[in-house]
């Protein structure tokens, strides 16, 4: 009997090592796409705000730009709006490079299902019409 509850005691023993082992590996998965996303997150936020700072932007140079032609001024001499130009043209190089460092992983179609519908569609052939031959009855001749 001693010799039964060893071993059923050693098999618990290495069955929850095993257990906290797979736990622990889990654990250390979920921690690192935590991670990721709330980097994704960050550089989505980023993004966010300066497309808000683009549009303001923009709204001020459609002022000024407003307010130098009612003026009668030359838009290509004034230096306000020549430096509101700049701006946005530096807040979209921001943008553009934020949106280039993109780590986003697109869902593709597993291979396997990709490959047998195409194989489908090449080997399926539309379907045959079977004309029936009529049977024609041959009648005993009676005599």
């Amino acid at each position: 009997m001693e010799n039964l509850f060893d071993k059923i005691k050693v098999n618990l023993k290495k069955g929850m090592e095993e257990g906290l082992a797979v736990l622990k590996e889990g654990a250390n998965v979920v921690s690192v796409k935590m991670n990721e996303l709330s980097d994704e997150g960050q550089r989505q936020y980023k993004m966010f705000n300066l497309t808000l700072k683009i549009q303001d932007q923009i709204k001020e140079l459609g002022g000024m730009t407003y307010a130098a032609l009612d003026g009668m001024k030359s838009v290509d001499e004034d230096k306000k709006i020549k430096a509101a130009y700049n701006k946005i043209k530096k807040l979209e190089w921001q943008l553009n490079k934020l949106e280039g460092s993109k780590k986003i992983k697109t869902a593709s179609v597993p291979k396997t299902a990709a490959k047998t519908k195409a194989q489908s569609k090449k080997t399926a052939k539309p379907p045959v019409k079977k004309t029936a031959k009529k049977a024609v009855k041959k009648s005993a001749a009676k005599k």
